[in-house]
């Protein structure tokens, strides 16, 4: 009862302090999350313009708090979990959850690959005129299928690829029959129904529809798992270059590419790498995931990027820091570098969320290379202090030398890597 009556004062006190004008303490305690996740070894500083206090009151010694000063700091000594109650002026004002999970390292990346996306189904990138006898018209807009409709079956039959859909027309078209499409839209199936019309100049029948059925394009590597083999690249979705939609993936591949030459980034226009794949095609992987967080899969055996080939540690999105960082990228050729940058800002999320840094480039020798961050970029591994921190992922248009992140907590998690889970479960692969 006398925790309780505590509680309540200290409540009160928060309050009264705040109605004094004591925005910045307060809002500081106030943001101390709920809920804590530290790796083992890591260490959670408290804000220090506060007046507080901490003790453990349960715990499986996986943490302890430290006062150095005037400075307070949990440190994460080994796996297990801990209820902290907190002081604010001397009186117990709230309850913090530690849990301290297994130390977790991948190996950094920072390649520039090759990548090929398959669709799922024939993507439909435009509409076209047929001439007919009777005029121009389009068979696919008058059947209603909508540039960025994802066509998976004809008369039944599941489609895989463009030209799967060629005998479906001319068969339909000579027996004057319509065909009976399935549509993925968004995230709604749907069927259409749609006629071939015959163009009178070339004698063959058509839908009235431009589709693809796959994409290219490079990007950079920015991590694998050694022991799942499981990796993430680029950092963001790869998006049909017509439909501007993300392109929902059948199956894919990665390639190793090389770096050609670099067009320079400028203010209001965004630098590009152009690339070529690696002559021998050689397949490091596949892709099964095209999400907001990048390309997701596995490879088929560990990459090496020259300069961190052993894995290191990651940093939650929380413990991530303003001040200076390095990316590894490709500028020239194969050959992986480090850069200097610095994290002016970082967001402590705490759901999966894209975006959660603002990097920007302060690197001499790259900034005359590139003028900054440019398309090509996108993926490459951000290490601050020795630790795995993100991947970068967008130039800002109108100043090329800076750009986002993404924390590296959610590319794993995009991956399918649990990485909170307790020690004896953590390192299984999947």
């Amino acid at each position: 009862m006398k925790l309780w009556i505590n509680r309540i004062i200290g409540g009160i006190l928060l309050v009264s302090l705040l109605a004094l004008g004591l925005y910045q303490p307060i809002n500081e305690f106030i943001s101390i999350p709920r809920k804590i996740v530290l790796f083992e070894g890591d260490h959670y500083s408290f804000p220090k313009t506060l007046p507080v206090t901490a003790k453990v009151i349960t715990a499986d010694a996986g943490a302890a708090v430290n006062k150095k000063g005037a400075s307070l700091t949990l440190d994460a000594e080994k796996p297990g979990t801990n209820e902290l109650l907190l002081d604010f002026a001397g009186l117990p004002a709230k309850k913090v959850d530690v849990e301290v999970i297994k130390d977790f390292k991948v190996i950094p990346g920072g390649q520039s690959i090759g990548v090929k996306l398959n669709t799922l189904g024939v993507l439909v990138v435009g509409h076209h005129l047929v001439n007919t006898q009777q005029g121009k018209k389009s068979p696919g807009e008058l059947a209603k299928v909508e540039v960025g409709d994802i066509i998976t079956k004809i008369n039944d039959q599941p489609i895989k690829k463009m030209s799967d859909v060629t005998p479906f027309v001319q068969q339909a078209g000579e027996k004057g029959e319509p065909l009976q499409l399935v549509i993925n839209r968004e995230k709604e199936t749907m069927k259409a129904t749609l006629t071939p019309l015959k163009d009178k100049n070339e004698g063959t029948y058509k839908l009235g529809l431009y589709i693809r059925d796959s994409a290219a394009g490079i990007g950079t590597m920015t991590f694998h798992h050694p022991e799942s083999k499981k990796y993430g690249a680029l950092g963001h979705v790869i998006s049909d270059m017509d439909t501007k939609k993300p392109i929902v993936v059948k199956d894919g591949q990665i390639v190793r590419s090389t770096v050609t030459s670099i067009e320079k980034g400028s203010n209001g226009d965004p630098g590009e790498k152009l690339a070529r794949f690696s002559s021998n095609r050689e397949i490091i992987g596949n892709i099964n995931r095209n999400s907001p967080f990048g390309i997701f899969g596995k490879i088929k055996k560990d990459i090496d990027n020259g300069i961190a080939d052993k894995p290191i540690p990651i940093t939650l999105s929380h413990e991530v820091k303003e001040g200076p960082a390095k990316i590894l990228t490709v500028v020239d050729g194969s050959e992986v570098k480090e850069f200097d940058v610095e994290i002016v800002s970082s967001i402590p999320q705490k759901f999966p969320a894209t975006k959660g840094m603002v990097l920007k480039v302060t690197d001499k020798k790259l900034l005359e290379k590139t003028g900054g961050i440019v398309q090509g970029m996108s993926g490459s591994p951000i290490i601050q202090n020795g630790k795995l921190i993100g991947a970068v992922t967008h130039v800002f248009v109108n100043d090329p030398t800076s750009g986002y992140g993404v924390h590296i907590e959610w590319m794993l998690n995009e991956a399918g890597i649990n990485i909170y889970e307790k020690a004896n479960q953590y390192q299984k692969a999947s």
